[in-house]
């Protein structure tokens, strides 16, 4: 009898291992019609797909992990999505065609970045799910972010090539800095102390990425990735072939690594931090194109496990979604997903 209550416990812990380890969802933005895939870090499985979004371009998620907010480019919405159920609470009108949203950290209030030409960025209100402020920008908007202390967001622009800083006190503008190139993506660094350090910055056009010291306004650098044997291209959203190099970035929660998606490399390539040494590279799924050589699979965005032990990157021409596992450095696994697969974000499981 003791042998088998010594057996049921073990096959209890069995069962429970995989609940006990599954402490994030990661969210995929299928751009092409949807829907947004839902994948398990645990299984590796899409678990969830959330339909009635035509386009998405990225989420945010609650602090309590009950609601996803994802920006719609096509119905220029924010859809606010119960997690559990994928079902769509409401949908919240903007002022125009939506990119990158980010929530404060308290969960009260979402900025929108607004792509039009105008340029604005949109606060909405999470409690009465209604735009409460729209802040008007000298140019159109593409990614936002929240700095790991929670007292600013930083938004890009394209066309406008600058970025600019939030105060989430006042929710005005602090201050801004111009570049020499269109800004893309970024990822923000937090210093020992939990305040903002540094912003790894993507340019268009530039192999590698600026790091600008938030203290001091400036940019202090630029980080070039290692010459490739080649440098690959890739079917655009657009049609045609490009090598735009550079696009999709993320600091791993435990802060100890850097890591940035190169569609020209058809790789991410991982970095130290705070010391910005190499550590490696990471290439992805191939993609042949009929009547020409073989072309990257456009790996475009990148985010991590709340356990900083895998990375998920998006690969929008293959259709897939690569897990990195951190430590070795080493794709584990592909999930298949939706078409023209972009944005990944991560939800934390309460």
């Amino acid at each position: 009898m003791k042998g088998y209550f010594n057996g049921l416990t073990f096959l209890w812990i069995l069962l429970a291992m995989p609940l006990a380890a599954s402490t994030s969802r990661i969210y995929v933005m299928n751009l092409d019609g949807g829907p947004v895939d839902v994948i398990d870090p645990v299984t590796n499985k899409v678990v969830q797909s959330i339909k009635g979004i035509s386009r998405p371009h990225d989420a945010v998620f609650s602090p309590d992990g009950t609601r996803a907010y994802i920006t719609d480019e096509a119905e220029r919405v924010l859809d606010v999505v119960d997690t559990k159920s994928g079902e769509i609470i409401q949908k919240v009108r903007l002022s125009g065609v939506p990119n990158v949203p980010a929530i404060t950290n308290d969960g009260k209030r979402i900025l929108v970045c607004i792509a039009a030409p105008s340029g604005a960025m949109d606060i909405v209100d999470t409690t009465t799910l209604q735009v409460v402020k729209t802040l008007q920008m000298k140019d159109g908007m593409h990614d936002m972010y929240t700095t790991p202390d929670g007292k600013y967001a930083v938004a890009g622009s394209i066309n406008g090539k600058f970025a600019i800083v939030i105060d989430l006190r006042t929710e005005q503008p602090a201050w801004e800095i111009q570049f020499d190139r269109a800004v893309l993506t970024m990822a923000i660094e937090s210093g020992p102390d939990g305040s903002t350090s540094r912003i790894f910055v993507n340019l268009e056009g530039l192999r590698g990425f600026a790091v600008v010291d938030f203290a001091t306004h400036k940019e202090v650098g630029r980080i070039n990735f290692p010459d490739q044997p080649n440098w690959y291209r890739f079917v655009s959203q657009h049609g045609g072939l490009t090598d735009n190099p550079t696009h999709g970035s993320a600091v791993a929660p435990d802060g100890k690594t850097l890591w940035v998606c190169s569609k020209g490399a058809n790789a991410v390539f991982v970095y130290s931090l705070p010391e910005l040494k190499l550590l490696g590279q990471v290439y992805m799924p191939e993609l042949l194109v009929p009547e020409h050589s073989v072309q990257g699979g456009d790996p475009h965005w990148v985010t991590l496990t709340a356990d900083s032990k895998t990375a998920y990157v998006s690969n929008a021409t293959v259709e897939l979604v690569s897990a990195i596992d951190v430590k070795t450095l080493k794709e584990v696994a592909r999930i298949p997903v939706g078409k023209n697969a972009r944005h990944v974000s991560t939800l934390v499981l309460p």
